[in-house]
């Protein structure tokens, strides 16, 4: 990777499913209420540097989640795929347009462009004056993959993932650092863009199955980890049936939950 240094921070923004912790109407599930680290928004990322900030994912709770971390002027933004958790709220990429005037670039597949075009056409394509277009889209072809690309300062290496019945979606690594959400498997090209990281932000959805079908289970984690060599995992995309302490407690040595608002370093240091 091209920093030496590392310094940029990431910021788990979401680690909840696609429902979120709770559910709407106050639903916990397994999880305490009581306990802080159950309350978790849907999956999205944040990268900073000293100069610039870029999103991974624009789900419904985007405009909470970016308020909250006081982000008001983003670099861009990198998408996993078109499902709505990890979509929804790309509304809230006007409000960057208003404030600085300048389209917002979004990269991602072409599965995932044609998915965005279709349902949010009006955030691309100018449909009146009252209404301009806020965002660009770069499409990461099969040849990006595995390669740094860059968005001002922040390093960013994309890889696609397998998630389940035939869907794809897209992780990255920043640094030492990698990032599956939406993700049952990985095949060996996508190993290999993330061997050697430290830290690796990963789906567990499926946490307690023998084997995952649309996300991973905590038996095939440590199976692609033996390969991919990270010292710390935090597991993400957890339901209601994941309350924090308990699955803490059933964590081995270097495995644990992550909970919405943790900060990691891009050496892979924790906050």
């Amino acid at each position: 990777m091209n920093n030496p240094f590392y310094n940029n921070i990431i910021t788990i923004l979401g680690c909840g499913d696609s429902a979120g912790v709770p559910r709407i109407g106050g639903e916990w599930g397994a999880c305490d209420p009581l306990e802080q680290k159950n309350l978790r928004s849907r999956p999205s990322l944040l990268v900073q540097s000293s100069t610039s900030a870029i999103a991974i994912d624009t789900g419904p709770d985007f405009r909470t989640q970016l308020t909250k971390e006081k982000i008001l002027d983003l670099d861009g933004v990198l998408f996993t795929h078109g499902h709505s958790d990890h979509v929804n709220g790309i509304d809230e990429l006007r409000s960057y347009h208003r404030r600085n005037k300048k389209h917002m670039p979004i990269y991602t597949d072409e599965i995932t462009r044609q998915e965005l075009l279709h349902r949010f056409s009006y955030v691309f394509e100018q449909k009146s004056a009252y209404y301009p277009a806020v965002a660009e889209i770069h499409v990461l072809k099969d040849s990006d993959m595995g390669i740094e690309h860059h968005i001002n300062d922040i390093s960013f290496v994309p890889f696609v993932q397998d998630h389940g019945d035939g869907v794809k979606s897209l992780g990255y690594r920043f640094d030492m650092v990698g990032y599956s959400t939406d993700m049952v498997d990985l095949d060996e090209r996508a190993i290999d863009s993330l061997r050697g990281i430290k830290t690796w932000i990963v789906d567990c959805a499926d946490y307690h199955k023998p084997s995952g079908y649309f996300h991973a289970s905590f038996s095939n984690l440590k199976k692609l980890n033996e390969k991919i060599g990270a010292e710390k995992l935090f597991l993400i995309h957890m339901g209601i049936h994941m309350d924090y302490k308990k699955v803490l407690s059933e964590c081995p040595d270097g495995y644990s939950p992550a909970y919405d608002g943790l900060k990691i370093k891009s050496d892979g240091s924790v906050l």
